[in-house]
């Protein structure tokens, strides 16, 4: 008999983990430097659903599932953040788990963002805030002070970038970077895990190949691409990934389902 858990703790706050064997959709079992996971984080990209969002997010990529495509997460971690740190990529933390850390090409950030202000009164402010953090700016908040200070942006102009998206209240004085109108993709983005689990728990013994589950029809309830979904459960560990003669096998955590 497999322990019931609540849906959420299902899906987000799984204590015991399993590292997925990795299967490289692009054939590199291993991170070879930042031009590996640049290009793996293109790929992702283009599973990511534009016309969802009438075009108006740039493409997100969960860190996880660059996981699910490389072996060593040390590495991927190392690459992610030079990638931030050379100004080429933007991290932001989702909110609705603290292990989520949603990836952006700092370009596709800048390009999104200043579509959804033109002609608004904020625009002069959010320009001047890109400027300051697309070179180089590997922070995921920032506190008043550093906004002061720092960045020399004054209270008024600091609730203008709140009222535009690119920052949300963190605290008390602190604020997170963030992604405007990015709640409909974290809604959608929940709803889609949770069915594709569902998936995988409801196949017989809890378990399904990977080439099988990439084949099925998405529901109602989700709104990208089966392999998006798939990245994101095997990289986030939420299944077991076992490699068969048939392919990757993914298995519920639980074990087996009645």
């Amino acid at each position: 008999m497999s322990r019931k858990r609540a849906l959420i703790a299902d899906t987000f706050c799984l204590t015991k983990r399993r590292r997925c064997a990795a299967d490289s959709v692009t054939g590199k079992s291993q991170a070879d430097g930042a031009a590996d996971i640049r290009s793996s984080l293109q790929y992702l990209m283009t599973l990511f659903s534009r016309k969802l969002f009438n075009d108006s997010l740039p493409p997100v990529v969960l860190k996880h599932q660059l996981y699910s495509l490389h072996n060593d997460k040390t590495s991927v971690d190392k690459q992610v953040n030079e990638l931030r740190e050379n100004g080429e990529l933007l991290m932001f933390q989702l909110g609705f788990d603290s292990e989520a850390f949603a990836l952006v090409f700092a370009e596709d950030y800048r390009t999104k963002v200043l579509q959804g202000e033109a002609g608004i009164e904020t625009l002069g402010t959010v320009e001047k805030f890109l400027a300051k953090l697309i070179p180089g700016c590997s922070d995921l908040s920032f506190n008043k002070e550093q906004m002061l200070k720092e960045f020399l942006f004054t209270d008024p102009e600091i609730t203008q970038l709140v009222k535009s998206g690119v920052l949300t209240v963190r605290d008390a004085g602190s604020w997170w970077l963030s992604i405007p109108n990015s709640g409909k993709f974290i809604k959608y983005f929940i709803k889609g895990r949770k069915a594709v689990l569902g998936m995988v728990k409801k196949s017989k013994y809890g378990e399904i190949l990977k080439t099988e589950l990439e084949g099925r029809r998405t529901t109602s309830q989700v709104k990208f691409q089966m392999k998006y979904h798939i990245h994101d459960i095997m990289g986030a560990e939420l299944v077991e990934c076992i490699q068969t003669t048939s392919g990757t096998l993914l298995r519920c955590v639980d074990g087996n389902v009645n």
